[in-house]
């Protein structure tokens, strides 16, 4: 099947059960073992072939028995309900991995994850404050999930950390903080104090745009 031209610009966020710092960053295993978490983009501009994906948010859960390079995945795709079918078939085309070269963001999903649930597909709201670390993530009946900075343990204070990814195939840079997440979709898990990355990111074909 010949590749189709797509490109993702936006605000993306990255919220798990592990400590700050997110271990699968640095090819390290998950804090308790197993990975539980998500990952979500609201598309500020971006497109599918033909077909406009401006301003469609879309998640994933995901469930991994061990560390994410092990595979054996579990990940459940919740769609934003605004979203045509063809908006639909053109991000489920994108996650399939089959339109991206090889060793970028979905086609290494496409190869860990062994079981794909339903898509879920529901209103989404989504915000998004890169510069204060903080989003929020609410989808009624399937998905909550908050974040916050994290915070100095003796004065309260907001602490600030960021990553930065030269040839990272998730984002190149991103703010760390505070997450908590109540799932209770496919994927059922919650997370009281968990690892959240948020980060402006534009994925295309050949991985993240420079």
């Amino acid at each position: 099947m010949a590749a189709t031209d797509w490109r993702l610009k936006g605000e993306w966020l990255k919220n798990c059960n592990c400590d700050y710092g997110c271990p699968c960053d640095f090819n390290a295993a998950p804090t308790h073992g197993t990975c539980k978490g998500l990952m979500a983009m609201h598309v500020t501009s971006g497109h599918f072939g033909k077909v406009k994906l401006d301003g469609i948010s879309f998640v994933v859960t995901i469930d991994f028995p061990g560390p994410l390079h092990e595979g054996n995945g579990t990940l459940q795709p919740i769609v934003d309900a605004r979203a045509t079918s063809e908006q639909r078939d053109a991000l489920f085309q994108i996650m399939s991995g089959k339109h991206s070269a090889e060793g970028t963001l979905f086609h290494i999903v496409s190869l860990i994850i062994t079981k794909m649930l339903e898509p879920v597909f529901a209103p989404i709201e989504m915000t998004f404050d890169y510069a204060k670390r903080r989003a929020r993530l609410s989808i009624p009946g399937v998905l909550q999930s908050d974040v916050e900075p994290i915070r100095n343990p003796i004065s309260g204070a907001e602490h600030r950390i960021r990553v930065v990814m030269p040839d990272g195939f998730e984002h190149h840079e991103g703010e760390v903080a505070h997450a908590t997440i109540d799932s209770l979709a496919g994927i059922r898990f919650k997370v009281a104090k968990g690892h959240s990355t948020l980060a402006r990111v534009e994925q295309t074909p050949a991985g993240v745009a420079a």
